[in-house]
Order: C-alpha cells, then structure tokens, then sequence
C-alpha cells in the first residue's frame, strides 16, 4: 500500500498545476506504475475506510453488462449516480438512470462494424483456458466511436492478462486517475477480477500492475490528501471469493439472486458478503471529500 501513498505523495509535491473539464483544477503527475503481489495481501487502502461492498457491486454490474444506475442503488451504491444524472449527459440518457453504454456494455457488447456483437469478457476467459500464451488477452473499454454515448468515457480504459508457470497477472492501463476518490477503489476492484479470472482459469492470482497516465488530484480533495498521508498504513487484509464463482455465467446468476433477494426485502450488505470479503482488514476512518463530475 506504501507504493500508492508514494504516488500520491509525489502528486501533491511535484505535480503540475492543471485545470481539466471540471474546472476545479488538479495537480498531476503523469506516467506513474505500481505493482502489488496477490501473495503479499490484497491492495486495499487502509489509510481510510474502504467501501469494499460497493467495489464487488460495481464489478458485478460490470461484468453483467449493466448501464441502470437504479440496481446499484438497490445495492446501497451510489458512485456513478453524479454521472447519470450529470446535466450534460440526461439530453443523450436512454432512459432514467441510464449511465450510457459504459465499461460492461464495451466488455460484453463491443458493436462490430459488421453489425456484430463481441463478448470479450468470454472470450477472455476462452482464450485463458485455450492459449494461455496468447499477447491478445485484451479488454478495452475505450470506444472512439462511442464516446458520445456514455456518461463517463472510460476512465480505467483497458487490462491485459498474462500467464505464466500457473500464474495469471493482470495489467490495467487507466487514462485518468482521482488519485483520492477513484484510485483505491480502483485497485481494489481490478485485484478482485484478477483473483476471480484465476478462479475462473484454474490459475493462482500473482501481480496486478496498474499503469496511472494523467495521475491527479483535484484541488477540492487537497485536505483529504493531506489528512490520508498523514496516517500509517496498516497491513494489508486477504481476500476470500466465494469458490462456486467458476464461470462468466455463474456470476450472471448470482448478480440476479442478489438483485431478486433485495426486491425481496434481503439487505444488500450480507449478499455481497457473500461474493468476497476481506479477512483480517484494519484501516483508518473514512475521509469524506465530494466527486469533481
């Protein structure tokens, strides 16, 4: 974990002056890499409170080629509702709480110029089990031709996987990096596809690199920053994933279980649970700071 407080250290003490789209203005660094071995602990940020129930819902969401902000907020998630309801973006929204054709409409239903319709994530997973040599593991959320037609063009916009001596790795290249807000979670959420592609492959979980280009933060989050290096970090916890999570379609069936039992009156909280959770976590407080959208 130190690896991310040294990055965030370095933003706030040699980063460049920027103002972005958000016109709150950001310091930034660009080109930053950390690396984090699964068998050294899962990477979640103890320094402040990690919201790791609303990581496994938004992956889940993800992985289930979701756009409707309304299920996550079944979930007690409400992480992209600023974008979904962002005043630029509604003229452009299929339908209320539409979050546009974001990072699971391009992982399970990239459009083909021929009118066809890819699932990368299958075939990921095919390739995995079939070629585990193959350099084409790639998943992008990156669409050029779709930029207009969601609320927030991808952020972490692509990961790579490679297997080698029984071991699965995985790479994500994230364009835009809130090094206070998106960062955490973001590692956090990546270091869990990782161990549930491994699980999916019959492969051990080895490294998650995560490549940070434009690594910012924003002006508004300063305090927070400060408040967060000032801590000592805390060892890092496990992860235990459910292991009947073997296959894409396994986790397309637990994500409507779980959606199905909250209609049904079930609280988010424990069937999330249930998914993954940490053993052994210990953080600081949370450090509340507002989202630049």
């Amino acid at each position: 974990m130190r690896q991310y407080l040294d990055v965030l250290r370095r933003v706030m003490d040699e980063g460049s002056e920027r103002m972005d789209r958000t016109r709150v203005g950001t310091r930034a660094l660009f080109g930053e890499v950390m690396r984090f071995r699964m068998a050294d602990g899962f990477p979640a940020v103890t320094t402040k409170r990690l919201a790791i129930r609303a990581v496994i819902a938004e992956l889940l969401w993800f992985l289930n080629a979701r756009s409707d902000v309304t299920e996550l907020q079944r979930l007690g998630v409400h992480i992209w509702d600023g974008n979904a309801y962002a005043p630029a973006w509604l003229p452009r929204a299929r339908f209320e709480g539409d979050a546009g054709r974001n990072y699971g409409q391009q992982w399970r239903d990239w459009r083909a110029p021929d009118g066809r319709r890819v699932d990368q994530l299958v075939g990921l997973v095919e390739r995995l089990r079939g070629d585990p040599a193959s350099r084409r593991h790639v998943v992008t959320a990156w669409n050029p031709g779709e930029l207009e037609e969601t609320s927030l063009p991808a952020c972490h916009a692509l990961f790579q996987l490679f297997v080698a001596d029984g071991r699965l790795s995985l790479l994500m290249y994230q364009r835009s990096c809130d090094m206070f807000l998106g960062v955490p979670f973001n590692m956090a959420e990546y270091a869990l596809l990782l161990h549930l592609l491994a699980q999916m492959t019959d492969l051990e979980p080895d490294t998650f690199t995560h490549v940070l280009a434009d690594a910012h933060v924003y002006r508004s989050h300063e305090t927070a920053v400060r408040e967060q290096l000032s801590r000592e970090p805390y060892p890092p916890p496990r992860l235990r994933l459910d292991p009947a999570l073997r296959s894409v379609e396994a986790v397309e069936s637990r994500y409507r279980e779980i959606l199905g039992r909250v209609a049904k009156g079930e609280p988010a909280g424990p069937l999330l649970d249930g998914v993954a959770r940490l053993i052994d976590y210990r953080s600081h407080p949370a450090i509340k700071a507002e989202m630049a959208v």
